[in-house]
């Protein structure tokens, strides 16, 4: 990944690590410890062994975490992002090799290191042979642990110049687990890609995700969001427009087609673009120069639209193209909403808490009951409200811990409810377009009069917000 990649939140359209890195720059304090060589988690359920370890590896300037818990090292795994994992051969209820193999499946590029007593040399050699980077035999010498952990993580780094594809991705879910190893898979393919899901899911996320890890990701990566209300400046950002006349000459603005020349176009929520945009998209598509006039040349982009619509309804409405349907839904790539995850839940909290508070000296954390609340409670709005949720409780909370009584107000109050400005003004205007039908029975002259739009501007709200004039005439008081 180049090294303008947003922050994990930022892709997500979150804003804490922006907010996290202004506290930062505005602390006053000592001057800032050199930052840490790599991150490592030692798994192992003998308490001196790992505390000598951290002594170790601490003292050359990594920085460690420990668990006893080979199942506990899974969930770190996510929130820590390790470069590498030095894990005991023998543990219960899930042995080294288990742990290694899980490690393996969910990060291929990760370096483990097995620990492994003089009679257990044997199954250590079969774990190197299942992907381990090597093995140390206890006791551990010191210069033979920091050698080899020196090796490990410069294998690492060489193995990883893509960087981690899939870091900004919180999850531990299996369910998870399946979509992203469909996004690796598209990944490896030009092909176009249809993420669908529920608002706030995290379908950008997973559509950078997929840059990361393709063979662009040192090119553009451009975002072009199809709900806008201004369907010519869409046009314009998307395809591009002439600029007027400089010189006898007329010179052209580049639309995100040309912008993403040789990287990823990322189109959100494509069920909302006009029949007239979707007729041109199609024939940008095709690279037909012929449709708007202007020569293009041949694009390199690869294509990438999230929808939170069902396309195959809006098809059989008569408001979705059904040609331009099978052009981009080529790899089909569902991103579950949060109340099928639910055990992302903690682990996304704890992401959450740790970048709000990064840099600020906070260290705020939910009770068992709060947590409780938050794991049963309905995510309608996925993701993205549990974000802001978190957010509103640290902010709200003067006390260390957050109560139950503090998530409920959160979860319960109109303030955590209030939709986003470009929301409230979409559920407005098609309230406002259903009225006027029903009001005329789905006559479009009288309509438009009342509307005081002409009958072309009119007939472009109503394909904009999925609404049939005919249904009101079948039905006028429905």
């Amino acid at each position: 990944m180049n090294n303008d990649s947003p922050p994990v939140t930022t892709s997500l359209g979150f804003d804490i690590s922006d907010k996290a890195s202004k506290l930062r720059k505005n602390a006053v304090g000592p001057p800032v410890v050199p930052p840490r060589l790599a991150r490592i988690l030692v798994v192992d359920n003998d308490p001196a062994l790992c505390r000598l370890l951290s002594i170790r590896l601490g003292a050359a300037n990594y920085e460690v975490e420990t668990v006893s818990d080979p199942r506990a090292a899974l969930d770190t795994c996510v929130r820590l992002r390790p470069n590498l994992v030095i894990t005991d051969l023998r543990m219960e209820p899930m042995d080294g090799l288990g742990l290694l193999k899980e490690l393996k499946s969910r990060w291929p590029e990760l370096s483990v290191i097995i620990l492994t007593a003089h009679g257990t040399i044997p199954e250590a050699v079969q774990a190197t042979q299942c992907g381990a980077f090597g093995f140390l035999v206890k006791p551990v010498e010191k210069s033979e642990l920091l050698g080899q952990v020196q090796r490990a993580i410069a294998s690492t780094t060489l193995k990883s110049t893509g960087g981690d594809w899939r870091a900004d991705i919180v999850s531990r879910s299996q369910l998870m687990e399946d979509r992203l190893k469909q996004a690796n898979r598209a990944a490896g393919t030009d092909s176009p890609v249809m993420l669908t899901g529920e608002s706030g899911t995290g379908k950008e996320l997973f559509a950078r995700a997929i840059h990361a890890a393709s063979a662009r990701r040192g090119n553009p990566f451009i975002v072009v969001t199809c709900r806008a209300p201004d369907e010519d400046v869409l046009e314009a950002e998307l395809l591009g427009r002439e600029s007027g006349a400089v010189g006898g000459e007329t010179a052209s603005d580049f639309g995100a087609f040309q912008s993403a020349q040789g990287g990823t176009l990322l189109l959100h929520e494509v069920g909302y673009l006009s029949m007239e945009l979707q007729i041109k998209l199609i024939h940008a598509l095709r690279d037909d120069h012929e449709s708007t006039g202007r020569n293009r040349g041949r694009t390199d982009v690869r294509l990438i639209c999230t929808t939170s619509h069902d396309l195959k309804q809006l098809i059989d409405a008569g408001q979705f193209r059904e040609d331009l349907y099978y052009r981009i839904n080529v790899l089909p790539i569902e991103v579950p909403p949060l109340g099928r995850r639910r055990e992302d839940i903690p682990l996304l909290i704890s992401h959450f808490l740790e970048q709000a508070t990064e840099g600020s000296g906070l260290a705020k954390i939910y009770s068992p009951k709060a947590m409780e609340l938050l794991m049963s409670a309905d995510w309608p709005g996925n993701v993205r409200q549990l974000f802001d949720l978190v957010k509103q409780n640290i902010s709200h909370s003067r006390d260390m811990v957050m109560t139950e009584e503090c998530v409920q107000q959160s979860l319960g109050s109109d303030s955590a409810r209030i939709p986003s400005y470009d929301d409230a003004r979409d559920e407005f205007s098609r309230g406002y377009l259903v009225k006027n039908l029903q009001s005329t029975a789905g006559n479009i002259t009288r309509s438009a009069r009342l509307a005081k739009r002409n009958r072309t501007d009119f007939y472009k709200l109503l394909s904009r917000y999925r609404i049939m004039a005919e249904d009101f005439k079948k039905s006028p008081h429905r």
